[in-house]
Protein backbone atom coordinates (compact mmCIF):
# COMPACT_ATOMS: atom_id res chain seq x y z
CA UNK A 1 0.00 0.00 0.00
CA UNK A 2 1.27 3.49 -1.09
CA UNK A 3 1.79 6.48 1.32
CA UNK A 4 -1.79 8.21 0.52
CA UNK A 5 -3.58 4.73 0.56
CA UNK A 6 -2.09 4.51 4.23
CA UNK A 7 -3.19 7.93 4.89
CA UNK A 8 -6.78 6.68 3.39
CA UNK A 9 -6.64 3.82 5.97
CA UNK A 10 -5.59 6.20 8.90
CA UNK A 11 -8.73 8.76 8.21
CA UNK A 12 -10.75 5.82 7.63
CA UNK A 13 -10.03 3.71 10.95
CA UNK A 14 -10.03 7.40 12.74
CA UNK A 15 -13.50 7.56 12.33
CA UNK A 16 -14.57 4.02 12.60
CA UNK A 17 -12.69 3.17 15.95
CA UNK A 18 -14.11 0.07 18.09
CA UNK A 19 -15.08 0.80 21.55
CA UNK A 20 -11.96 -0.11 23.08
CA UNK A 21 -9.87 2.09 21.05
CA UNK A 22 -12.90 5.08 21.67
CA UNK A 23 -12.56 4.11 25.51
CA UNK A 24 -8.43 4.68 26.00
CA UNK A 25 -8.38 7.62 23.41
CA UNK A 26 -10.60 9.41 25.90
CA UNK A 27 -7.97 8.81 28.17
CA UNK A 28 -5.13 9.62 25.70
CA UNK A 29 -5.77 12.40 24.06
CA UNK A 30 -4.96 16.27 24.44
CA UNK A 31 -1.87 15.29 26.72
CA UNK A 32 -4.20 13.90 29.39
CA UNK A 33 -1.61 10.90 30.43
CA UNK A 34 1.41 12.51 31.98
CA UNK A 35 1.32 15.31 29.23
CA UNK A 36 2.08 13.14 26.75
CA UNK A 37 0.83 13.59 23.14
CA UNK A 38 -0.12 10.90 21.38
CA UNK A 39 -1.66 10.60 17.87
CA UNK A 40 -4.60 8.05 16.83
CA UNK A 41 -4.13 5.80 13.58
CA UNK A 42 -0.98 6.93 12.78
CA UNK A 43 0.78 5.77 9.56
CA UNK A 44 4.57 4.15 10.53
CA UNK A 45 6.42 2.31 7.72
CA UNK A 46 3.52 0.26 5.97
CA UNK A 47 1.28 0.07 8.82
CA UNK A 48 -1.05 2.13 10.77
CA UNK A 49 -0.83 1.95 14.00
CA UNK A 50 -3.37 2.73 16.69
CA UNK A 51 -1.78 5.17 18.87
CA UNK A 52 1.34 6.49 18.95
CA UNK A 53 3.55 8.90 21.15
CA UNK A 54 6.45 10.01 18.82
CA UNK A 55 8.57 11.98 22.55
CA UNK A 56 8.42 8.36 23.38
CA UNK A 57 9.19 6.36 20.64
CA UNK A 58 6.09 4.42 21.88
CA UNK A 59 3.38 2.38 19.94
CA UNK A 60 0.09 1.36 21.38
CA UNK A 61 -1.93 -1.47 19.72
CA UNK A 62 -4.96 -2.60 21.07
CA UNK A 63 -6.22 -5.92 20.31
CA UNK A 64 -9.45 -7.73 19.40
CA UNK A 65 -9.71 -11.62 18.70
CA UNK A 66 -8.74 -10.97 15.13
CA UNK A 67 -5.87 -9.68 15.60
CA UNK A 68 -3.70 -13.04 17.14
CA UNK A 69 -2.15 -14.06 14.61
CA UNK A 70 1.52 -14.27 13.60
CA UNK A 71 1.10 -11.13 11.59
CA UNK A 72 0.83 -9.15 14.16
CA UNK A 73 3.96 -11.07 15.75
CA UNK A 74 5.97 -9.91 12.41
CA UNK A 75 4.11 -6.11 12.87
CA UNK A 76 5.97 -5.97 16.20
CA UNK A 77 8.74 -7.18 15.39
CA UNK A 78 8.90 -4.98 12.50
CA UNK A 79 7.97 -1.37 14.73
CA UNK A 80 10.50 -2.72 17.53
CA UNK A 81 13.15 -3.28 14.83
CA UNK A 82 12.20 0.80 13.48
CA UNK A 83 13.17 1.96 17.06
CA UNK A 84 9.71 1.79 18.69
CA UNK A 85 8.62 0.31 21.74
CA UNK A 86 5.44 -1.61 21.15
CA UNK A 87 2.84 -2.08 24.00
CA UNK A 88 -0.43 -4.09 23.38
CA UNK A 89 -3.39 -4.57 25.05
CA UNK A 90 -7.14 -6.61 24.56
CA UNK A 91 -10.11 -4.94 24.08
CA UNK A 92 -10.91 -6.46 27.24
CA UNK A 93 -8.29 -5.06 28.93
CA UNK A 94 -9.51 -1.99 28.38
CA UNK A 95 -13.50 -2.34 28.94
CA UNK A 96 -12.56 -3.45 32.14
CA UNK A 97 -9.39 -2.38 33.75
CA UNK A 98 -8.49 1.12 32.14
CA UNK A 99 -7.03 2.68 35.07
CA UNK A 100 -4.50 -0.48 34.75
CA UNK A 101 -3.41 -0.26 31.04
CA UNK A 102 -2.21 3.53 31.93
CA UNK A 103 -0.38 2.95 34.51
CA UNK A 104 0.88 -0.43 32.39
CA UNK A 105 1.68 2.52 29.76
CA UNK A 106 3.07 5.03 32.23
CA UNK A 107 5.95 2.04 33.91
CA UNK A 108 6.74 1.48 30.79
CA UNK A 109 7.84 4.78 29.96
CA UNK A 110 9.19 5.01 33.54
CA UNK A 111 11.64 2.11 33.10
CA UNK A 112 12.35 2.36 29.66
CA UNK A 113 14.38 4.47 26.65
CA UNK A 114 13.50 3.88 23.18
CA UNK A 115 15.41 1.33 21.62
CA UNK A 116 18.20 2.49 19.48
CA UNK A 117 17.01 3.04 15.77
CA UNK A 118 19.80 1.06 14.27
CA UNK A 119 21.02 -1.40 17.48
CA UNK A 120 24.16 -3.31 16.92
CA UNK A 121 24.08 -6.71 16.44
CA UNK A 122 24.77 -9.11 19.05
CA UNK A 123 28.15 -9.24 20.86
CA UNK A 124 29.26 -5.78 19.03
CA UNK A 125 28.32 -3.56 21.49
CA UNK A 126 31.43 -1.19 23.04
CA UNK A 127 32.53 -3.10 26.45
CA UNK A 128 33.34 -1.20 29.52
CA UNK A 129 36.77 -1.90 31.11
Amino acid sequence: MNVSGRVSTARRLRKNQTDAERILWLRLRDRRLNGLKFRRQVPIGRYVVDFFCADAHLVVEVDGGQHATADETNRTRTLEAMGFLVLRFWNNEVHENIDGVLESILNLLDRSEPPHPDPLPCGEREKSD
